[in-house]
């Protein structure tokens, strides 16, 4: 199980260094990627929620880096397109992927799943589902087409030590971020970092805060 951020070709982007990726792509998320690569991330985020905010967030600015990033300060709900895949490595056997409208900042569901909840959905094309099956909880690729479709079961511990290591790893990048931050944005760090833990709905640490 890893986080995943939906990805796009970076063509002319110029306000910060990006690495080279072909669009429709999942990028993924941990404390390892190079800078560029985090750079891409980064753009990503901030693009996908670049709509112009609601006028109680405050005029756009008018430089290029600011205006860009106008969204992702100023926006109280953020979009981070992906989630978290789960893929057997063994076989390269994909169990979810997530599909369109689903994002990252949702990925407090499969804690809800662990604690009770009876199913999850993460997306359409494909329609990746996670359902609780007694002690179980069953992962199903694309539920528009259980016939195809690949299928697993896990234990409920299993399940939850795959979701604390993705929370690790997503808490790990947000980190590897906000030193990034601080090289390529040192005058919107601080505003960036917490940004991304709103789009990441990851709880802002002790050390973030000084």
């Amino acid at each position: 199980m890893q986080p995943v951020l939906e990805i796009f070709a970076a063509d002319d982007f110029a306000l910060w260094p990006v690495g080279e990726h072909e669009s429709y792509g999942y990028l993924v998320l941990n404390g390892e990627l190079a800078p560029a690569d985090v750079g891409t991330a980064v753009m990503r985020i901030a693009d996908y929620n670049k709509s112009k905010p609601e006028e109680e967030h405050g005029p756009c600015p008018t430089d290029p880096l600011s205006a860009f990033l106008h969204g992702l300060l100023t926006m109280p709900n953020l979009f981070a397109a992906g989630g978290f895949r789960v893929t057997d490595l063994a076989t390269d056997t994909v169990f979810v992927e997530p599909g369109c409208c689903n994002g990252l900042e949702t990925w407090r569901d499969w804690q809800e799943l662990l604690d009770g909840a009876d199913c999850a959905y993460f997306g359409h094309d494909p329609s990746s589902t996670a359902e609780r099956v007694g002690d179980n909880i069953r992962l199903t690729l694309d539920a528009d087409k259980k016939d195809e479709s690949s299928v697993i079961e896990l234990p409920l511990d299993q399940m939850r030590t795959l979701v604390t290591r993705a929370e690790a790893d997503l808490r790990a990048f947000r980190s590897l971020a906000g030193t990034w931050a601080e090289q390529h944005l040192p005058t919107h760090a601080t505003a960036v970092t917490a940004a991304l833990s709103r789009a990441l709905d990851l709880d802002l640490d002790l050390e973030l805060t000084k």
